[in-house]
């Protein structure tokens, strides 16, 4: 096994190991850096980061069927596997609350580093709400904002047909395994997502559709996203958590009003009520968001542009929330590793970052 893939390998198992949640990852990546540094740890040294019982699992599991079948999944053409250390990670999810340590991801990866707006809604849309949410997603397609939502019926798939006749492409997040595409009416679209935009998942391989694996799908939705917009909803539903989640990381929220007499319109009324942005054409947002129309930038142009700013608070969202090399922050930032380390001394003299064993960095809240 090369040392690219043994280093994967680790990143599976540490997601793949029973009982292990996204707080003890981020505590145990804290700790120890890198995954495969947690493996080689002592049962006592991981004992003094995670319960004693989770430490013997870390140590007992190997989880080697399964990580052998994810890395020939990553070897298929247009799969990849992206981890919190890799340059192509969403860098929106980083400052995100609990990023998910790894990505199934099927389609272009470029894309996730795009400017996004988040598009959600009901499965059980009506006409015009279909409607609505195909021309909002298309008005902010053609400004260059790539669209976000959940592969679900309805609004979720109406907005991903919109954005696909964009150049600013869709990304799907879903709720299963990345091999395993639901709700099967959507096949089509799922492949046309993945051939022209990208499918994303948290979850391993096989993973089924799951009621509780939903609201963790809409937080990789709200965290994506530079705002959301709700296109119709019920006043209980998944689109209002990913509204919630989406405003409680600083995201804008916005929502379309309907009838009074509308069942789905209350959701939507309700966020307006909380101080979700009213709003009748995608002009609306635009200008909420102060976007300037234009083509959809390739990832190349953000990270020049992204490079050109060498700020504290660029070099920290470049960071993000988990330990990173040196290396793999000059990858995300385009700043050469001198250029780092001499903004990253007075950082650390200051208490905003710490350096690791191994020339790592961990940002510090």
């Amino acid at each position: 096994m090369t040392a690219d893939r043994h280093e994967l390998a680790s990143w599976l198992r540490l997601t793949l190991i029973p009982g292990v949640g996204g707080e003890a990852r981020r505590a145990l990546l804290k700790a120890f850096g890198l995954p495969h540094a947690i493996f080689e740890a002592s049962q006592r040294a991981l004992s003094s980061i995670v319960d004693p019982a989770l430490a013997e699992g870390l140590l007992r599991h190997e989880c080697a069927t399964e990580i052998e079948t994810a890395l020939e999944w990553a070897a298929q053409p247009g799969n990849r596997l992206l981890t919190l250390a890799d340059a192509d990670y969403p860098q929106s999810l980083l400052t995100a609350d609990d990023p998910p340590v790894l990505l199934y991801a099927k389609g272009n990866p470029a894309m996730l580093n795009r400017p996004m707006l988040a598009v959600v809604g009901s499965r059980n849309a009506t006409a015009q709400g279909l409607r609505d949410a195909e021309a909002f997603a298309k008005a902010l397609g053609e400004a260059g904002l790539t669209i976000v939502s959940g592969l679900a019926l309805g609004i979720d798939a109406a907005a991903h047909r919109g954005a696909l006749a964009t150049a600013a492409g869709t990304v799907a997040v879903i709720g299963t395994g990345a091999d395993r595409l639901y709700p099967a009416r959507n096949e089509a679209l799922a492949r046309a997502i993945a051939e022209h935009g990208i499918v994303l998942s948290e979850f391993p391989l096989g993973t089924p559709a799951l009621a509780s694996n939903f609201p963790r799908r809409n937080r990789i939705i709200a965290g994506l996203g530079l705002g959301c917009l709700v296109v119709e909803a019920a006043p209980r539903s998944g689109s209002l958590i990913t509204a919630r989640l989406a405003g409680e990381s600083g995201r804008e929220i916005f929502a379309i009003p309907g009838s009074i007499h509308s069942p789905l319109s209350r959701g939507c009324h309700q966020l307006i009520r909380q101080g979700a942005k009213l709003v009748e054409s995608a002009q609306d947002i635009l200008e909420e968001l102060r976007w300037q129309s234009a083509p959809a930038t390739t990832t190349a142009s953000v990270e020049k542009s992204a490079a050109g700013d060498s700020s504290e608070e660029q070099v920290l969202a470049f960071l993000g929330n988990a330990p990173c090399a040196i290396d793999t922050l000059s990858a995300r930032s385009g700043l050469t590793p001198a250029d780092l380390l001499a903004m990253l001394l007075p950082m650390e003299l200051a208490g905003r970052v710490a350096q690791l064993p191994g020339g790592i960095y961990q940002r510090l809240h």
